[in-house]
């Protein structure tokens, strides 16, 4: 199976937080799955790091690269498609993480890893 992480859910395997999911946690786990993180949480990290909503997360951008490899997650660059959909999306959602994450899961047919119920509204499928 194929997954792709949302921000959070990336932060939280990273961190080894407990607020992942079980089921999530396994998932993302099982070698058998593959892991997709998007260059959209490479973005949402460092902005929000740099604006201090994310203080905790300063290894998360000086290591971005080393923590997707380091478990064998596979990079998903963000293509003019999904730009083109993410911006596209007639949804009242402003988030443009958000919006991306939904393009990348619903132009690549994959679930995305995530507890917000603000994916809902995209009509792409969600795992938990």
């Amino acid at each position: 199976m194929k997954l792709l992480l949302d921000t959070h859910a990336f932060l939280w395997w990273c961190t080894d937080d407990p607020k992942l999911s079980l089921t999530a946690r396994n998932a993302i786990a099982d070698e058998a799955n593959e892991i997709l993180v998007s260059a959209a949480s490479a973005w949402e990290i460092a902005t929000k790091y740099r604006l201090g909503k994310l203080q905790q997360a300063s290894q998360a951008v000086s290591r971005f690269n080393e923590l997707v490899a380091a478990d064998g997650f596979t990079h998903l660059p963000i293509t003019h498609v999904h730009a083109l959909r993410a911006g596209s999306f007639d949804v009242d959602h402003r988030d443009p993480f958000d919006r991306m994450l939904a393009a990348q899961s619903e132009i690549e047919r994959v679930p995305l890893v995530t507890l917000d119920p603000a994916f809902a509204m995209f009509g792409i499928r969600t795992y938990w």
